[in-house]
């Protein structure tokens, strides 16, 4: 009887555990805001991307990475550029509207191939989005993957 006691009582104080986590995930989430779209572009133009990298050959050596930030006034987001698992550079934006465009760009030496990933974080470091795209040898055989934007 002691045994289904205390049972019961672990269970009870960890349901009671996991529904407070709930509770305030909710409510970080609700309080942070959103990233509404995001992409790697070959080129900005009027604030907003041109088109979507998938993949690019190192023949081209510029990237952008676009992002469009909703509901995060007076906060910061920051683009973590992270070259086959290890940061290489950061950009930080203080975000001034309810409706915030923001790109960084990133110069690409042409011998790092391989996955390159932008992770967007807010102020407190927590991850709002992320994206990945590939550098490839040109001489490869390997093509760009570059899609148009859907109007």
């Amino acid at each position: 009887m002691q045994n289904s006691l205390y049972h019961n009582s672990i269970t009870q104080k960890l349901l009671l555990l996991l529904f407070s986590l709930c509770l305030v995930d909710m409510a970080v989430a609700a309080s942070k805001g959103s990233i509404a779209r995001s992409q790697f572009t070959t080129a900005i133009e009027d604030r907003e991307p041109v088109d979507k990298v998938a993949v690019i050959t190192n023949d081209i050596t510029t990237v952008y990475y676009f992002a469009d930030v909703r509901h995060m006034e007076g906060g910061v987001v920051t683009h973590n550029w992270i070259y086959n698992g290890q940061l290489i550079s950061k950009k930080s934006f203080t975000v001034k509207g309810p409706r915030w465009r923001v790109y960084s760009q990133k110069e690409l030496d042409p011998s790092m191939t391989g996955k390159w990933t932008v992770i967007v974080r807010d102020g407190q470091g927590w991850p709002l989005t992320a994206a990945v795209f590939y550098y490839v040898d040109s001489t490869s055989g390997e093509k760009n993957i570059i899609l148009p934007l859907m109007e």
